[in-house]
């Protein structure tokens, strides 16, 4: 068998003396950063290759993540990626997944077939946007196959071999495929493209989901067995009669669940299976009659419908995938909210000041929502609790002081980042929170663009009006700021009788109580409060 995979990949064909190495050089062989010239038995050479390649794994993930402390860690976990990759523990390429086949017993030669890739932390599925490439066409490594919408954004899903697009599985268009589904298959030599047109992905993946079915009966045969027998003779009841509100309806769980999607009543339907138990194909006959006989909650449902003038919106992939996050935010994790006024007469009046040395030196504007960032990130530097996140053994603290800023499209709600913003000038927050905004409204946002944030900012004040509000935690962040719109109000003066008017701006601070005390968030409110009620603070 081994020498028949050799013989069927040109990759392979050089590598048979790998078959009699450890699985440290097998990895290394095909580690794809550094391309092994020779192979060589010395145990020291190998040490050094595998610590490259663990070097060059480390440097890919640090470069989007952001550094962080665990606090309160009972263990910690030193040298994972040797001990997996040893193990031979290789874990799946979370850009393009892709697995190759070898022809036997069929007519196939070896191809690679192409999943539908894992694009962001949050995908399970995504959406065909268009292909890039027709069948047949030469495609080499670093070139875009298709778009593919995720839960994100529209990404672009590049080749990682060199070869030729034999199989288009899934079109342009065909959305809700699962992370790990067969999209397209590759192979080496132009020649046997053509043998791949009426190709299908393997069995085993499509032969998965009838196995449940197949497998659902078998459980009712118990719980028949296990019912009293005080009916005598249970064959000569009349299934088809309905029975009354106390007896009990016996169906296999398949046939529960169709007669549930066809809102069909059991109580209707005459058993065929052991002791009278409804099956499956129970179900399908008796819709095939024509019968479908409604439940009194989907009849009271079509009443009130029939009564409604409504268009159906269709939900995109974005926003499913936003409303399953925030139902998952609002359920497990534990929100408080903090809200303080702070006046902004001198943030408005640093902002007209700055805003005139832009225009003369040709930069563009600063808004105040660009100061309200810088403020958010200075707080955070001085008050890092509150930029953590929560997980199940430790709290994570993180080093970068990341910010995510809430953008609203036609497409759905996007939280694109600004890296460092700690570390930034107003001027290049302000570019970069435009540049950010753009690419969300014409949806073409990278995994960089929106990943790696640390804590969120969403304002509905400036462009909205909003007075005050009280926004979402996007997990596995543990503080998101709301900003409410600014108005003006009477105070007192300096003098016993004396008013005058100040421009006050309502801030509330959702926090994850697991992460966040009460104390530490109104601590951190204080420190943003001073920097946006001085802001000249914000330049030194």
């Amino acid at each position: 068998m081994a020498s028949h995979l050799l013989n069927h990949s040109k990759k392979l064909r050089n590598a048979s003396s790998l078959l009699h190495q450890d699985r440290a050089l097998l990895i290394r062989w095909f580690c794809s950063d550094v391309q092994p010239s020779s192979i060589n038995r010395n145990r020291d050479v190998r040490k050094t290759r595998l610590q490259d390649c663990e070097s060059s794994a480390r440097n890919r993930v640090s470069e989007s993540a952001p550094s962080f402390t665990k606090r309160n860690m009972s263990t910690t976990k030193r040298g994972y990626m040797r001990e997996s990759l040893l193990n031979g523990e290789i874990s799946q390429n979370s850009q393009v997944m892709s697995r190759r086949g070898y022809a036997s017993a069929s007519d196939l030669p070896p191809h690679q077939e192409i999943g539908m890739p894992s694009l962001s932390p949050t995908m399970t599925e995504g959406n065909i946007a268009r292909w890039l490439k027709k069948e047949g066409d030469k495609v080499s490594p670093g070139e875009v196959l298709c778009e593919v919408e995720t839960d994100k954004a529209t990404v672009e899903m590049e080749c990682m071999e060199e070869g030729y697009l034999a199989k288009i599985v899934r079109k342009e268009g065909e959305k809700e495929i699962k992370v790990g589904e067969v999209i397209a298959v590759t192979v080496e030599d132009e020649e046997d493209i053509a043998k791949f047109k009426d190709y299908q992905p393997s069995a085993s993946e499509s032969s998965a989901p009838p196995a449940k079915e197949s497998s659902a009966p078998p459980p009712p045969k118990k719980e028949a067995v296990e019912e009293p027998a005080r009916e005598p003779e249970p064959k000569a009841s009349k299934p088809s009669a309905p029975p009354s509100s106390g007896d009990r309806i016996f169906a296999s769980p398949l046939a529960r669940k169709l007669a549930e999607e066809k809102n069909v009543n059991l109580s209707s339907i005459k058993g065929t299976g052991p002791d009278g138990l409804i099956v499956k194909g129970d179900i399908d006959d008796y819709l095939a009659s024509g019968a479908k006989e409604v439940s009194a909650p989907s009849k009271a449902k079509a009443a009130t419908d029939a009564a409604l003038d409504y268009t159906d919106i269709p939900v995109s992939q974005i926003r499913k995938v936003t409303a399953s996050r925030l139902l998952l935010s609002k359920q497990t994790i534990p929100h408080y909210y903090l809200t303080v006024d702070t006046c902004v007469d001198k943030l408005i009046s640093l902002r007209a000041q700055l805003n005139s040395l832009q225009e003369a030196s040709g930069g563009s504007r600063i808004s105040v929502n660009d100061l309200v960032i810088k403020a958010a990130a200075l707080a955070l530097r001085k008050v890092p609790q509150c930029n953590s996140s929560w997980t199940n053994d430790y709290i994570r603290q993180y080093h970068n002081v990341n910010i995510n800023v809430a953008v609203q499209t036609d497409h759905g709600l996007f939280v694109p980042v600004v890296r460092d913003a700690d570390k930034k000038g107003l001027s290049t927050i302000g570019e970069e929170v435009k540049q950010l905004a753009k690419k969300a409204k014409e949806n073409s946002l990278k995994p960089q663009d929106y990943e790696g944030g640390t804590f969120t900012v969403s304002n509905l004040g400036g462009p909205f009006g909003v007075k005050q509000f009280c926004a979402i935690v996007n997990p596995p962040q543990s503080g998101i700021l709301a900003v409410g719109s600014a108005e003006r109000r009477v105070v007192p003066g300096s003098g016993a009788e004396e008013f005058k008017f100040a421009s006050f701006m309502a801030v509330t601070l959702s926090c994850d109580h697991r992460v966040i005390d009460g104390a530490i968030g109104a601590e951190w409110l204080k420190a943003f409060k001073g920097y946006i009620e001085n802001p000249e603070t914000m330049l030194l």
